[in-house]
């Protein structure tokens, strides 16, 4: 009997998150003082380094001309659709104008340009979706406390506790809040928006959470804020005032898809590093390769999520030679197989053994990441569809009984095959080696019962000709 295939599709969500459900796909770029060191964007809390140690690195941050453009030119290689960069990360450093701190990259003497205005106007150039990280944690400014903190550079330091008696919390959040408020009147159009992170008692109402999105909403009433406010407050039900628009999974894929406390659907995203650091480290060469990433970039939609690759540039601004190969034959695959991405989501299927499912409306899409001698089984898919096409050749492919009727019967009866070529029994190559995508339309109730009827009589036809013992 013909069922709808449910589908776990996320409620209604505002108009402003059309654009980022659809992409599916974004590079983010951690990029600053850290960079010089090549060892994280955490150096300075890792080695314990003071203000004097960490001062050498302002004074010759020195970014060469035009990569913003080339970052631009590389996002569109990969194929994404949005970006991301750090406007100001733990350590405090603006790559702005910020009238607010002289730690900024337009009063580093070596540099002395807004990094912002550079980036902002390269990717709107180039046509991507422009997005900006801030930390709300500064560990360069004076109010913001040091002793026995989770990560301040200073936590260690019995000097710190007479540093912490002079800070006045209040200040610092009217700071970054004043801060934030920079970003997004002076640059145009601002189009995500990435808060890092809440810790301890770091949350919600420590940060003025809900004055400080009322704001930004205000400023930009198109924007979109991850949900780092406070802790998973979008998952709460009701969410609290300041939670975000999607949750944000770091260097991890969710089993299924991302719920609220009720089971309701949530957008997500998943953030991963290109090899194994978010920041510039050439002695890590521990890359993921294309089909990483194409793998991981299947996984997150099938399960209704975007994916967020990150790529440390140097302290230049080049990005490593390796990283832009890697996203360069990621590009090359979403330039046939898009459509299987763009705007999809979970099909409202188990998962197959052979890969994963994703769909769009009454379209499927198989990606066969793995290898599979033989046909290829669709379980509980009989008569759902009703035809099939191979996305990197454009060939149509074979939606089939079990090869052997009236001998052997497998699976089960409810489902069907799919063969990628001539004779169904035969072990077909997979057109393209990280992931063969097949493009099928589904049946509805008048031609599900059509094909039906068609397979019970090419079955009675097949025994016909098998010979009696």
């Amino acid at each position: 009997m013909y069922q709808e295939i449910a589908v776990p599709e996320i409620p209604a969500v505002p108009e402003r998150m059309n654009w980022f459900l659809e992409s599916r796909f974004g590079l983010s770029f951690h990029w600053g003082l850290y960079s010089i060191s090549g060892r994280g964007e955490w150096v300075r809390s890792a080695e314990q380094l003071s203000e004097a140690q960490y001062e050498h690195y302002f004074q010759t941050f020195s970014p060469a001309h035009g990569w913003a453009e080339r970052w631009a030119e590389l996002a569109l290689s990969a194929g994404a659709h949005y970006c991301i960069l750090t406007a100001r990360h733990h350590d405090g450093f603006c790559l702005w104008d910020s009238k607010l701190t002289n730690f900024t990259s337009t009063r580093a003497p070596a540099c002395g340009r807004d990094l912002i205005h550079e980036y902002t106007s390269a990717m709107r150039q180039a046509g991507l979706r422009v997005g900006l990280y801030y930390s709300l944690v500064d560990w360069h400014h004076p109010d913001c406390p040091a002793y026995g903190d989770r990560q301040h550079p200073l936590r260690h330091k019995p000097e710190s506790r007479e540093r912490d008696l002079k800070c006045n919390w209040a200040e610092y959040v009217t700071c970054f809040h004043g801060q934030i408020k920079e970003l997004l009147t002076r640059y145009g159009k601002i189009d995500l928006l990435v808060l890092d992170f809440s810790y301890w008692h770091y949350s919600g109402a420590t940060w003025r959470a809900v004055e400080l999105l009322e704001m930004v909403r205000r400023l930009q009433p198109g924007i979109i804020v991850n949900d780092r406010l406070g802790n998973g407050a979008l998952k709460e039900c009701p969410p609290p005032g300041y939670a975000g628009d999607y949750d944000q999974t770091e260097q991890n894929i969710p089993r299924a898809p991302v719920t609220n406390a009720q089971g309701i659907g949530i957008p997500w995203e998943a953030w991963f590093t290109l090899n194994n650091s978010w920041g510039y480290c050439p002695n890590d060469l521990q890359y993921k390769t294309a089909r990483d990433v194409v793998h991981s970039l299947v996984n997150t939609v099938s399960k209704n999520g975007n994916l967020l690759v990150n790529v440390s540039p140097d302290a230049r601004g080049n990005i490593p030679g390796q990283a832009t190969a890697i996203l360069a034959e990621t590009g090359r695959w979403l330039r046939t197989q898009a459509e299987s991405i763009r705007g999809c989501g979970a099909a409202g299927l188990d998962k197959p053994e052979w890969g994963r499912w994703t769909r769009r409306g009454n379209v499927l899409y198989a990606h066969l990441l793995n290898p599979v001698i033989g046909h290829i089984n669709l379980p509980g898919l009989r008569a759902r569809v009703k035809n099939a096409r191979v996305l990197a050749t454009g060939c149509e492919a074979t939606i089939c009984d079990y090869w052997n009727p009236g001998v052997q019967t497998f699976d089960q009866p409810e489902d069907i095959f799919l063969a990628l070529g001539k004779p169904t029994s035969w072990t077909h190559p997979m057109p393209d080696s990280i992931d063969t995508v097949v493009r099928m339309e589904l049946t509805d109730e008048s031609e599900y019962e059509e094909l039906i009827r068609q397979y019970q009589k090419d079955f009675a036809q097949a025994i016909s000709r098998v010979p009696l013992p």
